[in-house]
């Protein structure tokens, strides 16, 4: 269970949010600038909040009135930027094993079973810029899950893929919802996207959370219509 509960300066507003999410698919929506990725980069340990604490089941990652503020190595978090932030000079096999080395680990066969999952095993002598942006996508969430991550942060990471290929990676995200029981965060600006991927929506204005919605309600109002 992921816990959220933060305040922080930003140029033009102040973030403030507080929300919670157990083994879910949460959504973030909201106008580009409203804090999004602010939120994402103060879970993974990017940017420190002001006041306020995060929590991951029973392990405090982040609590100003504790003093805590836990390396971005020691939290377990995965995270998917929006240009999937691939090493150009690393085979899609280093790029991978890149994670596991940052945390001291040594689980190759885990490795070669998420090469497996995403189905790029045949790709792992390759460089990023030798695949498409569909390939690219499912290299960084293999990256992303090589650490067996307790939460998975997603930002935008499909905007970038054509329409025939994301249609292929909502059903493998789907399958990877099944597969993995983890805390799953995902920003995104479409909404019929949001509606498939999420179990919940929150949409962000000027950094506070405006509205809160049932993405599985929302899938079936649109199936009924």
């Amino acid at each position: 269970m992921l816990n959220v509960k933060i305040f922080k300066k930003m140029y033009c507003f102040d973030l403030d949010v507080n929300f919670s999410i157990n083994k879910e698919v949460l959504v973030i929506q909201g106008h580009s600038g409203s804090g999004k990725t602010t939120i994402l980069d103060c879970i993974s340990g990017l940017k420190a909040p002001e006041t306020g604490e995060i929590s991951i089941g029973n392990k405090t990652i982040f609590s100003s009135e504790k003093n805590i503020n836990m390396r971005i190595k020691d939290r377990n978090v995965g995270y998917v930027f929006q240009n999937y932030a691939l090493f150009p000079h690393m085979t899609i096999e280093k790029n991978i094993l890149f994670g596991l080395e940052c945390k001291s680990l040594k689980d190759t066969n885990y490795i070669k079973h998420i090469m497996k999952v995403f189905n790029i095993d045949h790709l792992k002598k390759r460089y990023p810029k030798q695949i498409s942006g569909g390939e690219k996508q499912r290299v960084a969430l293999a990256r992303a899950l090589s650490i067996k991550p307790d939460v998975l942060l997603l930002d935008e990471p499909f905007s970038a893929l054509d329409v025939e290929t994301k249609s292929i990676v909502y059903e493998e995200f789907l399958q990877l919802k099944k597969l993995y029981s983890i805390d799953i965060i995902l920003v995104t600006h479409n909404p019929e996207e949001a509606r498939l991927l999420g179990d919940k929506i929150i949409h962000i204005s000027y950094g506070k959370i405006k509205e809160a919605e049932n993405a599985a309600a929302l899938a079936a109002d649109v199936a009924i219509e």
